[in-house]
């Protein structure tokens, strides 16, 4: 269940209540793939972070190793030690992306492995059932991913292949959610807005999936590729037709800067595998903008990456020591950069959240909103 608390402009501060905790929006989900931060970062990990969501790979996990055998392990929850909500993305981003071979049709998509070429079968049906298994607080509908720019016509007929998608998703969940043995019976779903960078395709796909009451909502298919001043525009084009009532999810988004922007434009909730890969290259975000620590001038720094920060990298070690870290080629600079970047990233969403509860939202973005995305 969404609250709304308050608003400053279209910018909203609320609070998500799940079977599995309470979310203070906006907030940031952290991005564990397979059950895990890359980097070597844990969920016991994120709790000292900051962290309120993490956000687990349903294609990843039913490929390796196996939804059934999470299910058996006690779901997701049990199986990662990360108690507060987790989110599954539905699988449909990594088919259209990572499968090769792939053929679509109206029950779902044909496709083989990654990993290990097999064949597998994914709809509607099969994600959610994927999805069960792993006993998720929220999960995603199956959608279909179209590549931006896509002809009109292409975009029409996924978005609305989308909404026919999403209506099984729903009838499956709720035939799942009643079954004596399923892992979490209060699994939350969420629906993807597609349409490419059309504005009526955006806002008559929003239309049709709001009828349908669904726990949250989120615009996909955006970040892939096209100028930010177009994402932009699309969010702004669909958020009138977004419920107020319910929690809104932009996927895949972003920089501090797009974070920020997309606020301002009423979402909620955000994920982006940007913090931590970001960091295990060295590229590490601070309030004063992008540094790279492999740069000749951190040699003989002894100072933290950021001075104030709070993180457990920088209240032990220096950019000298890290910078070597890097060059020694040894695991843990890639460990130490990623808890920074994600503790800066969560650090953010809660000073969002501050500027909020202050109604000095506009001040903080006038000041960091361009900022936060230069590099030093």
């Amino acid at each position: 269940m969404y609250k709304l608390i308050k608003k400053e402009n279209n910018a909203r501060r609320g609070e998500f209540v799940t079977v599995h905790g309470t979310v203070q929006t906006p907030a940031f989900m952290n991005v564990a793939t397979c059950g895990a931060i890359k980097g070597a970062v844990s969920a016991l990990d994120l709790k000292e972070l900051g962290c309120q969501v993490q956000l687990c790979n349903t294609y990843h996990l039913h490929v390796r190793p196996g939804d059934e055998l999470v299910k058996k392990l006690g779901g997701i929850h049990k199986f990662t030690r990360w108690e507060g909500p987790i989110l599954t993305d539905s699988g449909g981003f990594q088919v259209f992306s990572l499968a090769k071979l792939r053929k679509r049709k109206e029950e779902g998509v044909n496709f083989n492995s990654h990993v290990d070429g097999r064949h597998i079968f994914m709809g509607p049906e099969e994600s959610m059932r994927i999805q069960s298994n792993l006993g998720s607080t929220i999960a995603m509908a199956f959608d279909e991913c179209v590549e931006n720019p896509a002809e009109y016509r292409y975009a029409k007929e996924a978005a609305d292949r989308t909404v026919r998608w999403l209506i099984r998703c729903k009838a499956e969940m709720e035939r799942l959610n009643s079954l004596p043995d399923t892992v979490n019976n209060n699994q939350l779903l969420f629906g993807i807005n597609q349409g490419c960078t059309y504005e009526d395709l955006r806002i008559e796909n929003m239309k049709q999936i709001a009828e349908l009451d669904l726990d949250g909502y989120a615009i996909g298919g955006l970040a892939v590729g096209e100028p930010k001043e177009d994402m932009y525009r699309i969010i702004s084009a669909v958020e009138p037709y977004m419920p107020a009532d319910k929690i809104r999810y932009l996927m895949g988004v972003g920089t501090p800067g797009n974070i920020i922007e997309a606020v301002s434009r009423g979402v909620d909730l955000f994920d982006c595998v940007m913090p931590s890969r970001n960091a295990r290259h060295g590229h590490l975000f601070t309030h004063s903008g992008i540094i790279n620590i492999s740069n000749e001038k951190y040699l003989d720094d002894d100072t933290p990456i950021e001075e104030g920060c709070q993180c457990p990298t920088c209240q032990h070690f220096s950019k000298a020591y890290i910078r070597h870290l890097f060059k020694a080629k040894e695991m843990l600079a890639m460990r130490l950069c990623v808890m920074h970047n994600l503790y800066f990233y969560n650090t953010l969403m809660r000073e969002i959240r501050d500027a909020l509860d202050e109604n000095r939202f506009e001040e903080y973005k006038e000041k960091y909103v361009d900022l936060l995305d230069t590099r030093i």
